[in-house]
């Protein structure tokens, strides 16, 4: 029994050398088995040095008890205690590897595989590695010379003799070998198939690229022909058997465990394509079939066993095909959409863990650097390297990366692989989650040297190299095109004009010079405004690339910051506000609206910047009342009052369209909005609302010009069609009528002469060329048309809808709605024609069938010659009328009894149908789903185009920028369109049945 006081020394001595349970720790080396060397202080130093002094101590105390006898024992301590090559290798592994550890309790005597320390051990290749695995003559066998070997890179690897790369490169050949010697098992077990094919192993990924983990599926692309005279049918069934067991002997556990998996999914149609192809048959495929995402694969793709030449063969075969890829359509697109897509399978509890897949992760570097191989590496053969490493200093030498991001980047990732590999090294598992214990987050802390507080250090370098591949890692890919055109300091290189050209067309861009020009402009000069703009451009070159049209999102951008760039404030928005930049850039390549309102009045550019979205939410009726209001009260005349109104009209609809653009699009903090109908009548009714408010403005504006305060009759404006209906499009016309009433012992000719000059001004000021988009007012919906009189009396319109009035009449009343002018007027309107448009007992079976043949004549009367009915908004099957006409004939028919079908909007109204049981569920579902589409494809035809359409765009590039707002990637312009006649074709059966009785 030890005195207090020396056990208390001991103790403290412990806890200095690194020990977090001195207490066990203690115990072990007072064990007979250490006895020997329990007093040479070199033990205790080694052991404190190691990552896991505790682990270590164990490991060490279970390999001499599992040596064969006292001499073994006395062999092995004598040998750690005078040899330190041997003492920090393996006291090093055994306290990073319980698995290691394992394996040497299991197999007491290759610990002397850790002993010898000559040169041509320091570095072995595949040969070294092929003869450690020689005499591995099954699978058991290959597994324990597997481990005995993955024993010394461990060693070199904890004891700092390799590097990261160094590290997995020698990993990357031991698997090459390993492969080689299960093919050669699966050989010698099936001899006759062995004879009668050729199979090449190919590997791909980590494997490929010369850069394997220590726990990593193995990809692999195999490769089979036929020996001279054998059947191809025959040798490819030989060859996949051959390639199947092969598979096997690494991948099954036996009581050795396993060695890693081995992967073959990277093959042509994964896996559902044959495991063994001919290299013609993996070439028809990548020719014909093969995605973006394949050919990136490709980039790491090395021969390494079986048939070398025919390996060699395949990628020499393939080459060309690789780097050509970058030519595809929407490559850049592709590339990135599979890397977020990547990111969103990860689960939201694991993600902040992620240390391959998660944001500022491994797998970041690699898609960016890949991306850069893939676009200059035709051009450019000197980066055509499949490790990562390798390839950014190649990308940096050339100039196609700056150094100093290149520098950052291959810190943090070398740091990201090395936290990997001690995370996968401690149990031999394949993970790629940051631990959450302590424990485990001190022994990889002190792995890596950080021995002060280990696990704070760790997660604050962890943070910040992650922060860096974060930041940089989609910079890294458009700041070198600024280089292209700045000045760079002596010895920096640039992308040459080829180059920059080449990145830029792989963007998309269908003028890369003008982009070039426009870069240049934005970029070059030691201003502020330059520095910043410097700054953002990676940023927003990204942005612009994630739209149909970047050229124009390019473009726009120049004119915007030509007209506002010497504002501090502007320079100040899109510096610190971190929505305003993004949202900037979704909106000037979105499509001509929203940037031709925008350079209009460059100021409404603030909108974009408040960082909750607030500043793009719309504003309500009576707030924009109240601004043009006060707008036309300060205004000096009729016209210069309008044109404040218009102002306010132009920088509403700006912020309309964009709030529009940003929910559609998404950005990278907020998804795209998954509820269209809401955008829809967000959209509706901020258009409608502006619409009502400016002719408020408008109206009061020409009364107060001609003649003061009061009017000599009151007036009303009544809304019509979907302006009543509040589902006025960007490109909509305002369907209104004009209704007025005499004042007291105003002659009735005088109220009449003063309405029809209020409504003759108001269409004039509204019309009137500038800078701000025109109002056109349509009254072609009042009684007799446009033969009849612009303005009525009241108390006309009654006698004239007691007297004349036809059903399409009644059909048309439905959306209106007081929207501006005399309210008690407005009211006593509306309580006028709701007999008309809610008839008592509902519509007679003539009525019924006369709307039935006004519909049937407008389809085959009013579709445009030429146009395609399956694709027409408006008048096309399953389209607005269609939908639209359906829920009005119900109004007309139940409204008299039913309260929620007294409503001027459609979508509303459907749901009152269907809430009063006259139509099921899924019917109105499918209409409702039918009518929000063809809406929102007008919304975006007008975005895109800058002019109002019912049609899909012919142009290409038009067609994809309504596509992007509709949420269609990049190539999927097919998809949107078939879903599109499938949503409105299900609407027209329904419209068949419910409004023709079919």
């Amino acid at each position: 029994m030890m005195a207090p006081g020396r056990r208390s020394s001991t103790f403290t001595r412990l806890l200095r050398h690194g020990f977090t349970d001195p207490s066990a720790a203690e115990r072990l080396l007072d064990g007979a088995e250490l006895e020997p060397v329990r007093s040479d202080p070199v033990l205790l130093d080694a052991l404190g040095a190691t990552a896991d002094p505790d682990l270590a101590l164990l490991g060490l105390v279970r390999l001499v008890e599992a040596q064969d006898g006292h001499t073994a024992e006395r062999e092995l301590l004598d040998t750690l205690i005078a040899a330190k090559p041997l003492r920090d290798r393996l006291l090093g592994v055994l306290g990073a590897s319980a698995a290691l550890a394992d394996h040497l309790a299991r197999h007491p005597r290759d610990w002397q595989e850790l002993v010898t320390y000559e040169p041509q051990d320091l570095h072995p290749g595949v040969r070294e590695f092929e003869r450690g695995l020689a005499q591995a003559t099954d699978p058991v066998a290959l597994r324990v010379a597997y481990r005995r070997c993955l024993l010394s890179i461990a060693a070199r690897d904890v004891c700092g003799t390799t590097d990261l790369a160094q590290t997995a490169a020698e990993l990357a050949d031991l698997a090459t070998a390993t492969l080689r010697a299960a093919l050669a098992i699966a050989g010698r077990a099936a001899p006759d198939d062995a004879a009668l094919c050729r199979l090449a192993v190919v590997a791909m990924g980590k494997c490929g690229g010369h850069e394997l983990n220590y726990v990593s599926d193995v990809d692999v692309i195999f490769v089979g022909e036929a020996v001279d005279g054998a059947d191809e049918r025959k040798a490819l069934q030989a060859a996949t058997r051959l390639a199947s067991h092969m598979m096997r002997i690494c991948s099954e556990t036996t009581v050795e465990g396993s060695i890693w998996p081995v992967d073959a999914n990277l093959r042509p149609e994964g896996r559902n394509g044959p495991l063994v192809r001919t290299l013609s048959s993996h070439l028809a495929y990548y020719q014909r079939w093969a995605k973006t995402w394949e050919f990136q694969a490709l980039l790491k793709a090395r021969p390494v066993a079986g048939d070398l030449g025919l390996g060699e063969e395949y990628v020499a075969t393939l080459a060309p095909l690789v780097w050509h890829a970058a030519e595809r359509e929407n490559f850049v697109a592709d590339v990135q959409k599979m890397r977020r897509r990547v990111v969103e399978n990860i689960p939201v509890a694991e993600i902040e863990r992620e240390l391959k897949l998660g944001p500022g992760g491994l797998r970041d570097v690699e898609f960016a650097v890949q991306l850069l191989q893939l676009v200059h590496g035709r051009a450019d053969t000197s980066l055509r390297s499949g490790t990562t490493l390798d390839a950014l200093k190649a990308l940096a030498a050339g100039g196609y990366v700056g150094r100093a991001d290149a520098v950052q980047l291959d810190e943090a990732y070398r740091f990201l692989r090395s936290m990997e590999h001690r995370i996968q090294l401690y149990r031999l598992r394949r993970t790629h989650l940051v631990p959450e214990d302590d424990a485990d987050l001190r022994r990889i802390g002190r792995s890596l040297g950080l021995r002060a507080d280990p696990v704070v250090e760790l997660n604050r370098e962890w943070k910040r190299h992650a922060a860096v591949v974060r930041r940089l890692h989609e910079k890294l890919f458009y700041r070198p095109l600024l280089d292209a055109v700045a000045q760079l300091a002596p010895g920096e290189s640039r992308l040459s004009p080829n180059a920059a050209r080449e990145r830029l067309v792989a963007l998309g861009y269908a003028d890369p010079a003008a982009a070039l020009r426009h870069l240049e402009a934005l970029a070059s000069g030691v201003s502020r405004k330059a520095a910043i703009q410097r700054t953002l451009l990676p940023v927003l070159l990204g942005w612009f690339a994630d739209s149909a049209d970047p050229d124009a999102g390019l473009l726009n951008f120049r004119k915007v910051s030509d007209a506002l760039g010497k504002t501090p404030w502007y320079l100040r928005l899109l510096r610190d506000e971190g929505a305003a930049a993004e949202n900037l850039a979704r909106v000037l390549s979105a499509g001509r609206l929203a940037p031709d309102l925008l350079m209009r009045a460059p100021e409404a550019v603030a909108l974009l910047g408040d960082g909750d979205g607030g500043g793009l939410e719309p504003r309500g009726r009576v707030h924009l009342e109240q601004e043009i209001l006060a707008a036309v009260r300060r205004a000096d005349g009729g016209e210069q009052a309008v044109t404040a109104a218009r102002g306010v009209r132009r920088r509403e609809l700006f912020r309309t369209a964009a709030a529009d653009i940003v929910a559609s699009y998404g950005t990278e903090e907020t998804p795209a909005v998954a509820d269209q109908g809401a955008l829809v009548d967000q959209v509706g009714g901020a258009v409608s609302d502006l619409t009502a408010a400016t002719l408020a403005g408008t109206l009061r504006a020409v009364v107060r010009d001609r003649w003061g305060d009061t009017l000599p009759t009151r007036f009303a404006v009544i809304g019509m069609g979907r302006f009543g209906g509040h589902e006025l499009g960007y490109g909509s016309d305002a369907d209104v009528l004009f209704v007025h009433e005499p004042r007291e012992g105003v002659d009735e000719q005088e109220a009449s002469r003063a309405a029809n000059a209020v409504v003759s001004e108001m269409r004039r000021l509204l019309q009137v060329s500038s800078a701000d988009p025109p109002l056109l007012i349509d009254a072609d919906l009042r009684p007799e048309g446009k033969s009849g009189p612009m303005v009525r009396t009241l108390n006309s319109y009654e006698a004239y809808y007691r007297r004349w009035s036809l059903v399409w009449e009644s059909q048309a009343l439905l959306r209106a709605e007081v929207v501006a002018g005399d309210e008690d007027l407005g009211r006593r309107f509306i309580e006028l024609v709701d007999p008309l448009r809610y008839p008592a007992e509902g519509l007679g079976d003539d009525a019924v069938r006369e709307i039935r043949r006004l519909k049937a004549r407008m389809e085959s009367e009013r579709m445009p010659r030429g146009a395609d009915p399956t694709l027409h908004t408006k008048l096309g099957r399953g389209g607005l009328s269609d939908v639209e006409w359906t829920v009005q004939l119900f109004q007309l028919q139940h409204g008299w009894v039913e309260p929620g079908l007294r409503t001027t909007r459609t979508r509303e109204a459907l749901g009152a149908v269907c809430a009063a049981g006259l139509v099921s569920g899924e019917d109105a579902a499918i209409l409702d789903e039918a009518w929000v589409l063809a809406t929102r494809v007008r919304n975006a035809v007008m975005l895109v185009r800058g002019r109002a359409g019912d049609t899909f765009p012919s142009d290409g590039r038009e067609l994809a920028a309504v596509g992007r707002y509709l949420g269609y990637g990049p190539g999927h312009v097919g998809d949107m369109l078939e879903d599109y006649r499938r949503i409105t074709r299900r609407a027209r059966a329904v419209v068949e049945v419910l409004f023709y009785g079919a």
